[in-house]
């Protein structure tokens, strides 16, 4: 089995085997001195899947959106879990070349490391998101601490102030945009 990006081990149902894992961003965590807590919770594919269960942890929850253009440019999306998301107005705002559309599965697991269901912030950690072309945060996230993500993993959830979210995410090569999600064409 092939261990490079690109090559999906067993398919969409399991990570890369070049995948981090869920230690190994502990360990990212910890050496960032961002303070974080985890809760193993059932495999949670959704928003609404998880909604009941989160209920208990209190903070903001995200979705996260896997998208590319017409030209095949990707960007992950890591928003407020309760935003309506305007794809047209965020296409315009970013220059996207055609309308943003999500992502396929296989390409979101080469890119990301993450299976559907567990895409996350965190997989910023994975070599292969350099693929991405940018990472663009809810500004809704930050009126929330704790947040919550999928630790590489859909089976818990890791809390972190925002803050921690930034510094982790440009230990990762990557300078967050902050944007109004429903109206970003707003100001």
């Amino acid at each position: 089995m092939n261990d490079q990006p690109g090559e999906t081990g067993a398919g969409p149902a399991s990570p890369p085997v070049w995948a981090k894992t869920r230690a190994d961003l502990f360990a990212r965590l910890d050496a960032l001195g961002v303070t974080h807590r985890t809760v193993e919770h059932p495999a949670i594919f959704t928003v609404e899947e998880g909604r009941e269960f989160k209920r208990e942890m209190p903070g903001g929850h995200s979705k996260n959106l896997f998208l590319k253009d017409k030209k095949g440019a990707l960007t992950l999306v890591t928003a407020l879990s309760e935003t309506r998301v305007d794809l047209v107005g965020l296409g315009k705002a970013i220059g996207a070349r055609g309308r943003l559309s999500f992502g396929k599965p296989d390409l979101m697991t080469e890119t990301l490391g993450v299976i559907p269901g567990a895409v996350t912030p965190f997989a910023l950690v994975n070599e292969a998101a350099k693929a991405l072309s940018r990472f663009i945060l809810d500004r809704a996230l930050f009126e929330h601490d704790p947040v919550w993500f999928h630790p590489l993993e859909n089976t818990a959830s890791t809390a972190v102030s925002p803050a921690g979210l930034v510094r982790f995410v440009e230990s990762c090569g990557f300078s967050p945009e902050i944007r109004d999600l429903e109206t970003p064409l707003a100001g």
